[in-house]
């Protein structure tokens, strides 16, 4: 049995800020999405991914990567967007279970609507009061801890 590596006081002061906000973070993010659009932040996050696409389509796969999560998780979260009217799929034809999520015009209008509020609570909780140099280093930490937990995490400019 070999000794664990315990954390030295630098790096548990690091872990604690970062399991913080890691618990945190969704919470308040998840609560005033649901205020202001009754969404989660997953479901607004599929949603928003659809929409920057030119056509309003992805493949169900490329969506789950886009949003960080599951294709399970997708699949049951584009059940409740579709229900609710803000998306739709389409099965691609050819071999093997081709599927696409398609953002409805209801779902784009929920997207534009929610957008501006969305941006200026996540500028208020994360970006707004960070130096140039802070935002430089939480990208770059961000990705290589996203790339461990498994593959790098799509960055679009």
């Amino acid at each position: 049995m070999t000794t664990p590596r315990w954390l030295d006081p630098e790096e548990r002061e690091a872990w604690l800020a970062l399991v913080g906000t890691l618990m945190r973070l969704p919470a308040a993010l998840d609560a005033d999405l649901g205020e202001r659009a009754g969404l989660t932040f997953f479901e607004y996050t599929v949603l928003a991914m659809l929409s920057e696409t030119d056509d309003g389509t992805l493949r169900m796969s490329d969506l789950a990567g886009l949003a960080s999560g599951s294709l399970s998780r997708l699949s049951h979260v584009v059940s409740r967007l579709e229900r609710r009217g803000l998306v739709r799929r389409e099965r691609v034809p050819g071999p093997g279970r081709r599927t696409v999520a398609v953002l409805t015009d209801d779902g784009l209008a929920l997207v534009r609507t929610t957008a501006p509020d969305h941006v200026a609570h996540v500028r208020e909780l994360v970006l707004d009061g960070q130096d140039p140099e802070d935002l430089a280093a939480l990208t770059r930490v961000a990705s290589r801890v996203g790339a461990r937990l498994g593959g790098p995490i799509e960055v679009r400019p």
